[in-house]
């Protein structure tokens, strides 16, 4: 039942699709639904009644937590009006874990605090079950010093080489601005985003389903890390958009045998355990406290690495050429 939906985007009503798939099947479900704000989309009114778009959230939310795996994990993105309702449902059905703080300033709204940020809610099928990854991202520096922007004061020997682990605030992903980075869809997440999520919550060869996946960020985020994917979308010009892009797109989000986040290439997210397979490929300073001015530099990448799809590997940073007193 569940071959013929994946690592495809298929189209139609995601509450009729989704109770197509068999209970306990997947191992990570994402929504980013319509947020009812009047957003111009193809083939959705975003304009419901309150309660009659209440009424069919708690429908596709009850669908995804039936679908997910005992040791999988809900991902719901929306603004926090709707998210307050979310947790109404979810709470009976699922375990709380997190309410991820997504840094994204929007245009003042007048009388009112300026909203600053979107939720993520952080949902385990079953709590003493769940499969969960510790996430790091790089220190943030200063452009012109080079120090870190955080104080550590006394606590610079427990600075970590790469970053710190990440909270539930993450401030260090933007949103996509730019109409040249735009698909033609009122509401697209940035795919470091997607990427940081199914780092955290899955292994290589799990399989991640987004009942509204738009220009489909969330499939293209899956393949690019080895894992399976299912899309479910309403919009045909949507799904022809997904499919152009994942027909480009390869499983080469890597270092070695490291899954890992690019952005600008750089990584922008690792997982915890896999740092001590990656650490060799820096140089680290001597003492760890020079971390805290001394930002890492990645050897001369002879090793098998991360091929990006315009650039060869020494376009990289991290397979750049090391000055010869740093070798």
């Amino acid at each position: 039942m569940l071959e013929k939906y994946l690592n495809k985007i298929t189209q139609g009503d995601c509450l009729t699709l989704l109770r197509d798939i068999p209970d306990n099947s997947i191992d990570v479900t994402f929504a980013d639904p319509p947020f009812n704000l009047k957003k111009k989309y193809n083939s959705t009114k975003d304009s419901l009644a309150l309660q009659d778009y209440l009424d069919w959230c708690e429908q596709w939310i009850g669908e995804m937590v039936r679908v997910t795996k005992p040791t999988g994990s809900i991902f719901l993105h929306n603004i926090p009006k709707w998210l307050t309702y979310y947790t109404a449902v979810l709470n009976k059905v699922a375990h709380f874990k997190h309410w991820i703080s997504w840094d994204a300033p929007t245009s003042p709204m007048g009388k009112t605090l300026q909203p600053s940020h979107y939720g993520i809610l952080f949902y385990a099928r079953e709590a003493k079950q769940n499969k969960f990854y510790e996430i790091r991202y790089p220190h943030k520096r200063c452009r012109k010093c080079g120090y870190l922007h955080k104080d550590y004061g006394g606590k610079k020997s427990l600075l970590h080489p790469f970053g710190p682990l990440l909270s539930d605030v993450w401030t260090d992903i933007h949103r996509v601005k730019h109409n040249k980075y735009r698909d033609d869809h009122p509401c697209q997440l940035p795919i470091h985003l997607l990427e940081r999520v199914i780092l955290m919550s899955t292994d290589e060869g799990d399989t991640v389903l987004d009942p509204f996946s738009g220009t489909g960020t969330t499939a293209l985020a899956a393949k690019r890390l080895g894992r399976n994917y299912i899309g479910l979308e309403l919009d045909e010009e949507y799904v022809n958009i997904s499919n152009s892009k994942l027909r480009q797109e390869e499983p080469n989000s890597k270092i070695g045998n490291v899954w890992v986040s690019f952005f600008l290439n750089e990584i922008a997210t690792l997982r915890d355990i896999d740092w001590e397979e990656l650490s060799h490929r820096y140089i680290i300073p001597e003492f760890i406290e020079e971390v805290d001015h001394t930002a890492l530099v990645a050897k001369n990448g002879k090793s098998h690495g991360y091929t990006l799809k315009k650039n060869g590997l020494k376009d990289l940073p991290m397979f750049s050429e090391i000055p010869t007193e740093q070798k």
